[in-house]
């Protein structure tokens, strides 16, 4: 199981210090903060594997493939190709993950449920992506076993051996449904500090 210390809004030398103590995998949810913070921290620690965990925008293609090992939300025909086309530049192949809106709910990204098979299909087949697994958000104020079952048998019917799925709160039933990686941010780096302005 892979801890993946999600690192949104928290500062480079806090992150050093974790490093330092050990911890190699973190998570960003924007490109732009990714590419604030984390060239210096790799050209020091170049052991990091770093992951986005946040929406992608097809524009921002570039340069997640440019500074990420893992991308947790590819949930597009349209993010497909342009991923495919910077992984061929570029010559990277970022692990990707699908990300399945298992709640359905309109403001968040990810594939419905129903749609998966086939975009499973297309970012393997059309797109010769490296696809390893599924990834989640259970929606708020729901109990989250039932979306985690629900990637767990989306996942294994098309023979994906990775779940990206638990947060803070919920990693420890997320490990009892099979996740393979959990995205934890506030029980590793305290509550976030949000710009309020």
């Amino acid at each position: 199981m892979t801890l993946v210390a999600a690192s949104k809004t928290v500062p480079a030398d806090t992150i050093e210090q974790t490093v330092l103590a050990g911890h190699t995998v973190y998570g960003e949810n924007r490109v732009q903060e990714g590419k604030a913070k984390w060239p210096d921290l790799r050209a020091r620690f170049p052991e990091v594997e770093l992951h986005l965990i946040g929406p992608l925008q097809s524009n921002k293609a570039r340069e997640a493939v440019a500074l990420f090992d893992v991308i947790h939300s590819v949930d597009r025909p349209g993010l497909c190709e342009a991923l495919a086309k910077q992984c061929e530049k570029q010559g990277r192949r970022p692990k990707l993950f699908v990300q399945v809106n298992t709640g359905a709910e309109p403001q968040k990204a990810g594939v419905l449920p129903d749609d998966a098979d086939g975009l499973l299909t297309t970012c393997r087949e059309t797109y010769d992506l490296d696809v390893v697994g599924l990834m989640c958000i259970p929606p708020a104020g729901e109990p989250p076993e039932p979306h985690f079952a629900q990637l767990a048998k989306i996942a294994a019917r098309n023979g994906l051996d990775c779940l990206s799925m638990g947060m803070s709160t919920d990693y420890a039933s997320a490990i009892e449904f099979g996740a393979t990686h959990v995205r934890v941010g506030s029980a590793i780096f305290g509550a976030r500090a949000y710009d309020t302005r």
